[in-house]
């Protein structure tokens, strides 16, 4: 490969190659109904430099996933080879996602590997998805020998995508920006602003990695919300996420959601999140990040479907004013909702608490606590 465009020329060893394919990964668009995937293309050990193993093996070619519609990983890493003329039987692919087994908008990866001849497919995670996953029995059946080699960075990559294949519906992010005392606006109504910029630099970092964001027709009334992603210095983002409002009310003519540059406004006319949801699973929304006011956090809420939760916590004392949830249904500590602490950072003079309902891989001490 040539390591002048930063590719490089050889890897110590397949764990080396699983880290390269993730680097490549995140070079794809977090957005969108499919993963990020990386892949790298090991020369056969009896290829590897001096001729000895376990040492440097060259990387024959590497390829990313550029969002829906385009090749996978290791279909554009084998178009790379074939372009460059490099044969690859014998080849290890490394891969952050089992090769998919299924044909959509592209061909099936397992198959293409095992047509142009790989002996060893090596993967990070395994594919959640019912409809294309089977890639490794596939390849295996077909005389390729198959690992699954999980790692921390390869499943966090991952970790929305699957859980929203797996569950069928999109993963959902909650967030809150509170006083101390728990409070989302004084007692007059005003709540701009209560977190300062770094926070909300980093809420509008988010909305430009989501597919979705939601608000109530109440907030869309109170606030008169753009949903758009922006940068620090007012500019759009590259992507802009679909804004979604829930409720009956209709969203106002002169509403900036309806003036402003954006995602796609859909307005679904309901108040059953499970409707909503399914809804946006049609539109193969993956990730939904709702920032709605008190109402719709709780129907979230109290449906169950809260994946994440994203909590800005300002030092600020307010003593009253709306809190940041209404009831939930929840009369004694033992039946509270818990989450597990994925995250916490420092933003300005704010404080973001990250916290899943499942404890992150990229984590393991979170999951010991």
């Amino acid at each position: 490969m040539d390591t002048a465009s930063g590719s490089p020329a050889t890897l110590g060893s397949v764990d080396d190659a699983l880290a390269r394919a993730v680097e490549l990964a995140r070079r794809g668009p977090a957005w969108g109904p499919n993963p990020r995937v990386g892949c790298v293309i090991l020369a056969p050990v009896r290829d590897a430099v001096d001729g000895a193993a376990p040492g440097p093996r060259a990387v024959l070619a590497e390829g990313w996933h550029r969002g829906a519609g385009t090749p996978h990983a290791e279909a554009t890493a084998l178009a790379a080879a074939r372009e460059a003329g490099v044969d690859v039987r014998g080849a290890t692919a490394v891969v952050t996602l089992e090769p998919c087994n299924h044909t959509g908008r592209t061909g099936p990866c397992a198959v293409a590997l095992e047509e142009a001849g790989v002996a060893e497919v090596v993967y990070a995670v395994a594919d959640p998805n019912p409809v294309a996953a089977g890639g490794a029995d596939h390849l295996a059946a077909h005389g390729v020998r198959t690992e699954l080699r999980p790692t921390a960075a390869a499943t966090e990559l991952t970790h929305a995508w699957a859980a929203s294949a797996a569950a069928g519906r999109p993963y959902v992010i909650l967030k809150s920006a509170t006083t101390l005392d728990g409070r989302v606006a004084a007692a007059d109504g005003t709540s701009r602003w209560i977190t300062g910029p770094a926070a909300r630099a980093h809420a509008h970092e988010v909305r430009a990695v989501v597919d979705a964001i939601a608000v109530g027709t109440g907030t869309v009334v109170a606030d008169d919300p753009a949903l758009t992603a922006r940068h620090p210095d007012g500019g759009r983002a590259d992507h802009q996420p679909v804004r979604v409002v829930v409720g009956h009310r209709e969203v106002p003519a002169g509403a900036r959601l309806r003036t402003e540059d954006g995602g796609e406004l859909v307005h679904l006319a309901t108040h059953d999140v499970t409707e909503v949801l399914a809804a946006l699973a049609a539109r193969e929304v993956r990730t939904l990040l709702v920032e709605g006011g008190p109402t719709l956090a709780t129907a979230f809420l109290r449906a169950g479907v809260v994946d994440e939760l994203h909590a800005y916590v300002a030092p600020l004392l307010l003593g009253a004013g709306p809190g940041a949830v209404g009831d939930l249904g929840v009369t004694t500590i033992a039946d509270a909702l818990r989450w597990r602490t994925h995250d916490v950072r420092r933003l300005g003079d704010d404080v973001l608490l990250v916290a899943r309902t499942h404890p992150s891989p990229a984590h393991p001490s979170v999951q010991e606590a």
